[in-house]
């Protein structure tokens, strides 16, 4: 989506404007905030906004899953003698944490 010199809004201008702006926003538009001439915030409808942030678990897990494909890549070649190491590292923080402190 395209923003439009419309949906450029400053800041002191949304109080009065609010309701319209927030039926724009709930027809398709995205409004951009602006404060001082600089992009501040913006206004998003809500199942949008859910949708962004379903993408960006999902993008996540995409790159989790690359990760796990090239560790496997990696122990398939016979490249695994850092994991070894990250592992002893992984367990001797773990044996520190489980150790009780202490008291002073």
């Amino acid at each position: 989506m395209s923003i439009k010199s419309k949906d450029i809004v400053p800041i002191n201008q949304v109080r009065a404007r609010f309701t319209e702006l927030a039926e724009e926003v709930r027809q398709g538009s995205e409004k951009i905030v602006t404060r001082n001439g600089e992009s501040y915030v913006a206004l998003v409808d809500a199942r949008r906004l859910d949708y962004y942030h379903q993408l960006e678990k999902e993008n996540i897990h995409l790159i989790l899953l690359q990760d796990v494909k090239r560790g496997l890549s990696d122990i398939g070649a016979g490249r695994y003698s850092k994991v070894a190491e990250a592992q002893a590292r992984y367990q001797a923080r773990l044996s520190k944490k489980s150790k009780p402190k202490p008291k002073k």
